[in-house]
């Protein structure tokens, strides 16, 4: 059986810059796949051209079993996209938005009127069905962007950056649609760069930095070589940059490290008794306000292979919501 989706060293540049080098990866049918990245690093290129919007200058591109490389729309009938900015019509009603995008696909009157109420109920919208889109709060249209995508029931589904900008609600509900339509066998290419996101909804994810993929695993395999690490923070005034040195000559084999400003991490391979460390900084004068246990997460995983601070990823893209 082909994979959902197969890419093989593709590439593409803009005048001097390289979007994207020599990138391949493949997506198993009914897969979750996230290409986790921040801003720049080449992820709405890559959906541009899986989705026919874009054409590599070299490598291929296989959408169940369909090579799309030169003629890259001989499968949009089995894909649905929902952009990073919504495509729809601002004068048209909820419901007339997923009438046309319905016409689109061919399906008839009855049917596309029967599914766009059914979409506009499971999405929470059925109040908002006859308001003009533009008149929708930013989660409504994500929303409304989402169900238009799925209108025609595709077999893939491409989200680029689904829950950016948008209230920590409308996220919450968006996430919790996208898992359902995952459990339901829809195979699923998300951009994204919440890490936390990409850790709750995904079962494999790529690292793109720069417009090379530095890493693809799942999340449990990503996340394995951490599990045996013991990591404890400890929140104190600030600390001076030889604390760690003293520390570090107090507690044999435990590693010390200052991450930020009034921070200090303690990792080891067995468990820390962070009290006697506490007792210590305050021995030397510090005044300690919290000391908690660090249980692994991707955001570290990602910040070890890339060299990228979690912060600056989010930080470096447009401001959206935290997960909560």
């Amino acid at each position: 059986m082909h994979p959902s989706i197969l890419v093989e060293n593709l590439s593409k540049r803009f005048e001097n810059v390289a979007a994207l080098s020599e990138v391949s990866f493949s997506v198993g049918r009914g897969e979750l796949f996230g290409f986790l990245g921040p801003n720049g690093a080449g992820k709405t290129t890559t959906i541009n051209m899986l989705t026919g919007l874009a054409r590599p200058d070299t490598g291929t591109i296989r959408i169940a079993g369909i090579d799309c490389t030169q003629k890259n729309r001989q499968a949009q009938h089995l894909i649905g996209v929902v952009p990073d900015e919504s495509n729809l019509y601002p004068e048209l009603s909820g419901f007339d938005n997923l009438c046309f995008c319905a016409a689109l696909y061919g399906m008839a009157k009855p049917d596309r009127q029967r599914r766009a109420r059914e979409l506009l109920a499971d999405f929470g919208l059925k109040d908002a069905a006859d308001r003009r889109f533009s008149g929708y709060s930013k989660g409504m249209k994500r929303k409304l962007t989402i169900a238009a995508g799925i209108i025609h029931q595709p077999e893939i589904l491409f989200l680029d950056e689904p829950t950016t900008g948008i209230d920590v609600a409308s996220a919450r509900h968006l996430r919790q649609l996208i898992d359902d339509l995952h459990q339901g066998g829809t195979t699923i290419f998300l951009t994204t760069h919440y890490i936390e996101e990409a850790e709750r909804l995904c079962d494999r994810i790529a690292f793109i930095v720069a417009g090379r993929i530095v890493e693809i695993s799942s999340v449990a395999d990503l996340l394995q070589p951490l599990q045996a690490k013991h990591v404890v923070e400890i929140a104190c005034e600030n600390p001076n940059d030889g604390i760690t040195d003293r520390l570090s000559g107090a507690f044999a084999g435990l590693a010390f490290s200052s991450p930020k400003q009034g921070l200090i991490r303690v990792e080891a391979d067995k468990p820390v008794k962070a009290g006697a460390i506490v007792h210590f900084l305050e021995e030397q004068g510090f005044e300690v306000s919290e000391a908690k246990k660090i249980k692994p997460s991707l955001e570290e995983v990602f910040v070890r292979i890339t060299g990228i601070e979690a912060n600056a990823l989010e930080n470096g893209n447009q401001k959206g919501n935290r997960m909560k």
